[in-house]
């Protein structure tokens, strides 16, 4: 068995409800008054136990971020934002720091390209038994074209993405300026959702502990480029500078 890779268990996978793609699958997340396994609340916001761990040698859990079925990030109000972001990054921390892993993946996935099943608003915090996220990630890979920075968080566009075409970055120095961070999650969400192109419904959000800072990494989803899936070779777009200036002008101005 190779020992840089996960294991997917198909068993279990091929039991899991895709409410994501068939809107008349019973939602498994909506039920609160019944759901089983939770680890920590901050109410509305659970951590439960998943109950399809689908990944060998992990410990897997969900983060159920609304009791609306049908709400989003990018439509929370302020506080709710605040909220799910502030626990989501505090639990995953949490798991980090407990000695129990060899490291803890935190992300999210939303829309039918993003690769996840179930429509209800959550995330995952995963933790990996033997492997090291970070050996696969490289410092260059959240550097962009500067879209916006303040109270020490940088907001940028990949000019070097992991996959491309277009990635963006979000980057905490200080867990004090933790609502920064939410702000500019959620502007590039609506962005991604509202303005970046039409046949965008799908994104995926990826958290990432590194060089001693806290990056989130949002990836708008389409089709893969076979480029990349056969050869391991990112694009990057020359739209980029085209981006930096629309989300300046749809978002930024009023935050000022």
């Amino acid at each position: 068995m190779s020992s840089n890779h996960l294991h997917f268990n198909f068993y279990i996978g091929r039991q899991k409800p895709e409410s994501i793609i068939n809107k008349n699958t019973k939602c498994p997340f909506c039920d609160y008054q019944n759901l089983q396994g939770i680890i920590a609340e901050k109410w509305p916001i659970l951590l439960v136990k998943n109950k399809y761990p689908v990944l060998e040698d992990t410990f897997q859990t969900v983060l159920i971020e609304t009791e609306d079925c049908h709400s989003d990030l990018s439509t929370y109000p302020k506080e709710h934002l605040y909220n799910v972001i502030s626990f989501g990054i505090e639990k995953w921390l949490e798991m980090e720091n407990s000695g129990e892993f060899k490291s803890v993946l935190f992300f999210k996935n939303h829309g039918p390209k993003s690769g996840g099943t179930i429509f209800h608003p959550h995330m995952q915090i995963i933790g990996l038994k033997n492997l090291d996220y970070r050996d696969n990630i490289k410092q260059n890979q959240f550097e962009g074209l500067l879209i916006a920075k303040k109270n020490g968080v940088e907001f940028n566009i990949s000019t070097k993405p992991r996959v491309g075409f277009f990635e963006f970055n979000i980057i905490l120095d200080d867990l004090k300026n933790i609502r920064q961070m939410a702000d500019y999650i959620q502007i590039t969400v609506q962005y991604v959702l509202n303005h970046f192109n039409k046949n965008c419904d799908s994104y995926n959000l990826f958290f990432y502990e590194f060089n001693n800072q806290i990056i989130a990494k949002i990836m708008p989803r389409f089709i893969t480029s076979p480029i990349f899936m056969g050869f391991s070779i990112p694009q990057v777009s020359n739209r980029i500078d085209d981006i930096v200036k629309e989300i300046q002008e749809l978002y930024l101005k009023t935050m000022d």
